[in-house]
């Protein structure tokens, strides 16, 4: 899914999300594309977002597939927290907790 990325962080690339992905384990697939493209359009629509908001908002646009839960099979050290690393963007607070799977 690799593509346009209107709303990505200013110097932000693909090689960026691939080499982020790297170091984590993660190999990129169209879901992956998918959850980089949300958060940056997220990002670029609310300027403070918070934790909770940016869960909402990828429960709803994931809901088909199985919401926060498929996220966290997709993303294993945490949709948000990882999700954001891959996207280019700052990790919001409270989004890292290594009880929930989540780490920085």
């Amino acid at each position: 899914m690799t593509g346009s990325y209107p709303h990505a962080p200013h110097g932000w690339t693909e090689s960026d999300a691939e080499a982020v992905a790297k170091e984590e384990g993660l190999t990129l697939e169209d879901d992956h594309w998918e959850l980089i493209l949300c958060l940056q359009e997220y990002y670029d629509k609310v300027e403070f977002p918070k934790l909770r908001e940016i869960t909402d908002a990828l429960e709803e646009h994931f809901h088909s597939k199985g919401g926060m839960k498929y996220l966290h099979q997709l993303i294993p050290n945490g949709p948000v927290a990882q999700g954001c690393r891959l996207a280019g963007l700052k990790v919001p607070a409270g989004s890292v907790d290594p009880s929930f799977g989540s780490t920085a």
